[in-house]
């Protein structure tokens, strides 16, 4: 679906896919399992009934599901940790792939790429933890001690996992934060309206409108972080920018910048033109001599390091043989 909307990134796709993947897992897991218990047994009632009592409703069935979430926690959270520990799915694939079809060391080491970590289901499903422990903190804080184990595993599984087993796909700069902190806030909301709707049952509706304060204060937060820090997690930082300018006049400095951003953001179908067009003019080699590239040294960040083919040492390419045309010896 990301792709149908023109995402083009593999950082904007998975951030996309995040946020569609948290949203099912917060219909079909938290609201329809709670649903499935109370509303849906008495639909006709639920229907009927004043909007006003829909906390009421959802207050009552939260402490009811408690030993559901446990289970859930242990078989999907603590289960799920042990598994990517283990890795068997890649396990099975790479012997596979060297049983029939590694034939020399590049292969080896390509059937060995465990691929990056997946942000788009991982990410998720991780807050929906997070969101059964703020609603639930206040409700049965029997489930907390179940996923604090889950986030202390999650901890130390993924670290190990994105140190030393995961490739870096991409580097996207933090953009997955914004979303990541809009979750956090929708959390909070969640579990206070089920705190105020849970009161209302226990006969403390006296505490409720001393409670709307908080969803109010929470948007407000929200609202301030996202008019402070989101800028800086959408935009190039101007001081990143100052180094990297730094930086190139350092290593460039006969750079033309100008003549540089005249075409460097042309699509390449129409580079051909401007080429023919500056070599009329008589510019092409002044061109080609001032839009060097800058030499970096760069290495695989798989486990088996491959030098990069431009290094800073500036060593000279392999000539290629002389093809011109040589008049034959005179006689």
């Amino acid at each position: 679906m990301a792709k149908f909307e023109g995402f083009g990134s593999i950082s904007s796709l998975e951030r996309r896919a995040a946020a569609r993947y948290y949203i099912f897992n917060f219909v079909n897991i938290f609201l329809g399992n709670l649903l499935t218990g109370t509303a849906f047994q008495q639909l006709d009632t639920f229907i009927h009934q004043s909007a006003n009592e829909y906390p009421i409703t959802i207050g009552t069935a939260i402490p009811l599901k408690a030993s559901f979430f446990i289970t859930y926690i242990m078989v999907d959270g603590w289960a799920g940790i042990a598994a990517e520990v283990l890795m068997l799915k890649p396990l099975v694939i790479y012997h596979l792939k060297n049983f029939f079809l590694v034939k020399t060391e590049k292969d080896r080491e390509e059937a060995m790429d465990a691929g990056s970590i997946g942000f788009n289901t991982g990410e998720p499903r991780i807050q929906l933890y997070f969101l059964l422990g703020l609603v639930y903190a206040p409700v049965t804080p029997t489930v907390l001690p179940f996923i604090i184990i889950f986030f202390g595993l999650a901890y130390v599984v993924f670290r190990h996992q994105i140190i030393n087993v995961y490739n870096q796909e991409y580097e996207s700069a933090a953009a997955f934060w914004p979303d990541v902190h809009f979750r956090i806030v929708v959390a909070l909301i969640i579990s206070q309206i089920v705190l105020m709707g849970l009161l209302t049952t226990k006969r403390a509706a006296q505490s409720t409108p001393f409670l709307i304060a908080l969803p109010v204060l929470t948007i407000w937060f929200h609202r301030y972080c996202k008019g402070r820090f989101e800028s800086a997690f959408v935009k190039y930082p101007l001081q990143e920018a100052m180094m990297k300018d730094t930086l190139e006049r350092a290593t460039e400095p006969s750079l033309n910048l100008k003549g540089y951003l005249q075409n460097a953001y042309v699509h390449p179908v129409f580079k051909a033109s401007l080429d023919e067009d500056e070599h009329e003019d008589g510019n092409s080699e002044k061109w080609e001599t001032e839009s060097v590239p800058v030499p970096t040294r760069r290495q695989s960040r798989r486990s088996t390091p491959v030098p990069s083919k431009i290094s800073i040492s500036g060593a000279s390419s392999p000539s290629l043989p002389d093809t011109s045309f040589r008049s034959p010896p005179e006689p």
